[in-house]
This record gives structure tokens, C-alpha cells and sequence, in this order.
């Protein structure tokens, strides 16, 4: 039975500029139609979604709460963000099931991933989130938590950096593949968002971590595990580019495994923005994948009929 795992990026859900809930319902309603399409097609659709935006709004309200109750820790705010997402998503695909009179279960899914304690990215924090802080706040916080801070002169402020580890395994991972064997086909199931809550082992017990696991690594990792034919990455840019930001800027329509191997080499594709991405379809197609797909919200359509996006495949 075929299966599609799209992520959708906490960008392209709440674009700079927007902060409003209305305006998160509002765009999370231009890909849910297509969300049903695909079911009624037959897909089942393993979604999921970023959190950059939304869990930086958690922290900022911890920051200004901080002297009436206790700001929570990073993995509990992951989570609060999975399950605000996760609602507006799950409402909505409800919504348009019953525009086209389908009835069929959709589910939003707490989820833990697993990462490795000793991962490098533990010693070397590179993630920024949340609030830009005032020099005086930022060595407070830097001096009482711990916590890693770096400047940005441009933004005039501190932000804090947190470890960006490797997915190793969704914990809910049998849950999941439980769901999906099940009939009829045409499910739809939202998990991991923001990359899923990082977690340690800790002998027989898991705990949370301080950091947040990239969303895009998550999807391949989970497409990966469920023999996904397709998939897609929904980010705020209409395709790939060679050159970004510079006069000889290229858009490209596909991509081959081995020109994708060789742009990252070339450091085409930067950490901070479409370097992830384009990791998560390598792996993604490495391991048997047809075809992963890069777009934006409003080309997801025609992207998925190849008339837009950006196609890596074998």
C-alpha cells in the first residue's frame, strides 16, 4: 500500500511577520485539501512538521513569565508545540474529510525520538531558538543555566544555541506501523513534530533533553522505517538553488543522487537552511526511497505532479 511522509516546515505555517493563531489555522488550511486528496487516492500520509517559530513564541512567553511561574524545559516545549500544531492540523483535515463526506480517523501523536548522549552536537550547540536577549539578561542566563549564547549584531542581541542531534528512533515507531496495517487504506497520521521530543536512555528510563532534533532528518528517518515511496519537505522557498543569494542563483527542477552527493560537498547547501533537507532526501533515497521532493506550500500540488518544486530522485 503506497505511503507518503510529508514535512511541512513551521515556516511555511507561521511565516515571519505572522503571529496571530488565526493566521497558523489560515495557512495550515492550504495544504490539508491536498492532504485528502491523497488519502482518497489511496495513500496512507504519515505527516509531520517543524516548530521553529511556534516553540520560539513558547520560549518568549516563558521569558516574559519568568516572575509568576517557572519556565518549562526544552523537550516539554517541543511538546506543547506538537500538540498546538498537531491540533490546527489534525481540525483541519477533519474539517475537509467531511467537505467531501469521508469519515476515517486522524491522528495527532505524541512523539519521543531518541538521540545519542554522546552525540558531537552536545559539545558543540548550533541551533538557535527563541528570544533575542539584552547583553545584561544574556550572562545572567549564560552564568545560572549554563546555558550557550551567541550575539547576533544584526538583530541587536543574544540567542541562545542548543544542541541539534542526530533522530536514532521513534519511540512510538510499532505504534505507528500498527496504525497503518490497518483498513482501509487512506490514513493520515501527524507525528513528530518539530522533529519529535529529543530524548536520552538512561538505563531502563527515558529522559528529556535540552535540544531540538531536525525536522527534516526526522521525516527521512520515519520515511525510511515505513518504506515510504515519496518524500516531501514543504519549506518556504519554491525549489533548490545553486548559488543562493548571488547574481549566478539557479533554480533546479530535479536533482540526481550523485549531483546532490556533489553540491553538499561543495557546500551548496548550507547547515542553517537547505543543507538538512537535502541530507534527509539523500538518505531518504539511498535506502530505497522512489523520489523525495522539495517545495513550497502553495507548489505542493503541482510539485507532486512534477510541474514545480524541486525532485531528487534515484
Amino acid at each position: 500500500m503506497p505511503r507518503i511522509v510529508i514535512a511541512v516546515g513551521g515556516n511555511a505555517i507561521l511565516p515571519p511577520g505572522e503571529n496571530a493563531v488565526e493566521e497558523q489555522a489560515s495557512n495550515v488550511q492550504k495544504i490539508t485539501p491536498h492532504i485528502v486528496s491523497l488519502a482518497k487516492l489511496g495513500y496512507d500520509v504519515i505527516l509531520t512538521h517543524g516548530n521553529g517559530p511556534q516553540v520560539g513564541n513558547i520560549l518568549l512567553q516563558n521569558e516574559c513569565a519568568r516572575e509568576v511561574v517557572t519556565a518549562n524545559p526544552m523537550d516539554v516545549c517541543v511538546a506543547e508545540s506538537q500538540g498546538q500544531i498537531g491540533y490546527f492540523l489534525q481540525q483541519s483535515i477533519v474539517n475537509d474529510l467531511r467537505k467531501e463526506n469521508e469519515s476515517r480517523p486522524v491522528f495527532a501523536l505524541v512523539s519521543e525520538v531518541l538521540v545519542d548522549p554522546q552525540d558531537d552536537a552536545f559539545g558543540n550547540p548550533t541551533k538557535p531558538i527563541g528570544p533575542y536577549y539584552k547583553r545584561r539578561r544574556a550572562a545572567h542566563l549564560m552564568k545560572k543555566k549554563g546555558w550557550v549564547m551567541k550575539e547576533d549584531e544584526m538583530r541587536g542581541g543574544f540567542r541562545r544555541l542548543v544542541p541539534s542531534p542526530l533522530p536514532l528512533e521513534v519511540l512510538e515507531m510499532e505504534g505507528i506501523r500498527e496504525y497503518l496495517r490497518m483498513k482501509p487504506r487512506g490514513k493520515v497520521i501527524i507525528v513528530c513534530g518539530g522533529g519529535g521530543i529529543p530524548v536520552v536512555k538512561e538505563g531502563k528510563r527515558y529522559e528529556g533533553v535540552d535540544a531540538v532534533i531536525d525536522k527534516d532528518r526526522t521525516a527521512s528517518l520515519l520515511a525510511r522505517e515505513l518504506m515510504a515511496e515519496t518524500l516531501v519537505l514543504i519549506t518556504d522557498v519554491e525549489k533548490v538553488s545553486l548559488n543562493w543569494g548571488t547574481k549566478e542563483q539557479v533554480e533546479l527542477d530535479t536533482i540526481t543522487l550523485a549531483d546532490a552527493k556533489r553540491y553538499l560537498q561543495e557546500d551548496q547547501f548550507p547547515p542553517g537552511s537547505m543543507g538538512p533537507k537535502i541530507r534527509a532526501a539523500v538518505e531518504f533515497i539511498e535506502a530505497g526511497g522512489k523520489r523525495a521532493i522539495v517545495c513550497s506550500l502553495d507548489g505542493f500540488p503541482e510539485a507532486m505532479e512534477g510541474r514545480a518544486g524541486t525532485t531528487l530522485a534515484p
